[in-house]
């Protein structure tokens, strides 16, 4: 018999019980804080931008789209809600992405960003900002975003056999991907350095993150991704929660770690180069969206795979509001938004990873 949660809570006495599902209705409840704070966070997205409108007339548009004035119903519909959208989508997909990594490797610092994705994505990128250079020549039409998701994989696959090595742990995982960002971000400068001025301002914008050029069509393939890799961290999520007791532990209840280690890592990257090659780089969702749901939801995967998806969606979400609300009728880049909010946390999970075992 497969051992699970639930029939571990089945086994226990009755005050176990009536605990167990005491802490399940905790849970549920704070994911249900999570989706409206997410939903609200939404709506205001939609609302602000150079012509501001009331909740009231985005929420009429949306759901009474005829009723609508067609100048609200256009601006809501073909601009600003595949933006917003994108934003929810893409947020998710890298807290999932920061969360899981972080499960596999059992280090609180790992996530795209931090072991070197994002930084290769951005390089492959250049490569067809700068020079013209596609790496599938057939994929002209989506030739930047193609060129970054190859390039991502491609970091990806080097830290996976690198990580096959024998003796090779996994902070030594860490800290190759930490040698891969400076790696990319040299050759990203080095490519900048010979770069014409109107492709060094689309190679910094394109570095920048910026989620005002997102269309229903990458949308679509961003939400696909999404959608192939969840179920699959929702089948395993008994064994990706048991990971965390440790190896040997996670090896007694039947668990091939190893192929464990390798599928995940292949999605992650996955989920993480799709986003990053539609909307630039966005740093730190992946590090501080997974961390804010172990905080609040703890380890169970069954509620930290959702709580790390609705808190990255609210994040980037609430990044994409702020970054229109600093200054009226400028978008300020969304990564550097993010950047604000995740480099303070950054530092404390250094300080606090000094002070306790993670």
């Amino acid at each position: 018999m497969t051992v699970t949660s639930d029939t571990i809570a089945a086994e226990q006495p009755e005050g176990a019980r009536f605990a167990y599902r005491a802490r399940t209705l905790r849970k549920q409840l704070i994911l249900l804080a999570l989706a409206v704070l997410l939903l609200t966070s939404l709506v205001a997205d939609m609302m602000l931008g150079p012509a501001r409108y009331g909740a009231g007339e985005v929420l009429a548009a949306l759901f009474t789209p005829d009723a609508a004035p067609v100048a609200v119903r256009v601006v809501i519909w073909d601009i600003r809600l595949p933006v917003a959208l994108m934003a929810v989508v893409v947020g998710a997909a890298l807290a999932i992405a920061g969360a899981q990594m972080q499960t596999i490797l059992n280090n609180p610092l790992a996530s795209p960003f931090t072991l070197g994705i994002s930084a290769a994505a951005s390089f492959g990128a250049a490569l067809a900002l700068v020079f013209g250079i596609a790496i599938v020549p057939l994929a002209i039409n989506y030739v930047v975003a193609v060129n970054a998701f190859l390039a991502a994989m491609a970091a990806a696959l080097i830290i996976h056999v690198l990580s096959q090595r024998r003796g090779v742990t996994t902070e030594t995982i860490v800290l190759l991907g930490i040698a891969l960002v400076f790696t990319f971000n040299a050759l990203l400068a080095l490519l900048e350095f010979f770069a014409s001025e109107q492709a060094l301002g689309a190679v910094v914008f394109w570095t920048m993150g910026s989620l005002t050029k997102a269309t229903w069509h990458k949308l679509a393939i961003t939400t696909a991704v999404l959608a192939l890799c969840l179920p699959v961290f929702v089948r395993r999520a008994w064994a990706l929660t048991t990971l965390r007791l440790g190896d040997d532990k996670a090896a007694s209840f039947g668990i091939d770690v190893r192929r464990l280690r390798l599928e995940t890592m292949l999605l992650v990257s996955l989920l993480a180069a799709v986003p990053v090659a539609f909307v630039g780089t966005i740093g730190f969702i992946g590090l501080v969206g997974p961390h804010i749901a172990r905080m609040i939801i703890g380890e169970d995967q069954r509620f930290f795979l959702p709580a790390s998806a609705l808190a990255g969606a609210a994040i980037l979400s609430a990044a994409s509001v702020v970054s229109k609300s600093l200054i009226p009728g400028l978008v300020f880049p969304i990564s550097i938004v993010t950047a604000l909010i995740g480099v303070p946390f950054f530092f404390s999970l250094i300080l606090s990873t000094r002070r306790r075992s993670w």
